[in-house]
């Protein structure tokens, strides 16, 4: 590289400058809980699942009426030899005091005993609130999933 082709590249690195985000400790406890969650699911760790929602939850589906932890769980409890695979990416997060809602796009692979792969794919709206202890728990989901094919 001759002399003018380097002052070139040192000008674009000085003009050049990156989007440093800071996230808050809020925050990352939030994006350390949908990890969590999602490692659960594909572990079949439905006690674990179930510690990361509020008492009180409720669950949002198309065609469904809202239901809640109790129905949550005997649904998991009757898939436990479905294989679960997914990703969840984290669209949009604030904190509000002892409230939060993020908005995100996740993608569900499920694989029942007979093989035959359920894709299903969307965007959910989640609420979660801060515990007293510091820990924040899902307390609301509107999960807009439908089947991909």
């Amino acid at each position: 590289m001759g002399p003018e082709a380097a002052r070139v590249e040192c000008r674009e690195r000085e003009t050049r400058f990156e989007k440093v985000q800071i996230m808050s400790p809020d925050e990352r406890a939030i994006r350390d809980l949908v990890a969590k969650w999602m490692e659960a699911s594909k572990t079949g760790d439905t006690k674990t699942v179930l510690s990361l929602m509020t008492d009180d939850v409720v669950f949002m589906v198309p065609g469904h009426e809202p239901f809640g932890k109790e129905a949550f769980e005997a649904a998991s409890t009757g898939n436990t030899s479905s294989s679960i695979e997914g990703t969840s990416e984290i669209l949009e997060l604030q904190v509000l005091g002892e409230w939060a809602y993020m908005r995100s796009r996740l993608h569900v692979k499920m694989t029942p005993p007979n093989g035959s792969v359920i894709e299903r794919a969307g965007h959910t709206l989640t609420i979660l609130r801060k515990q007293p202890d510091g820990r924040w728990l899902l307390a609301r989901d509107a999960n807009l999933l439908t089947v991909k094919s």
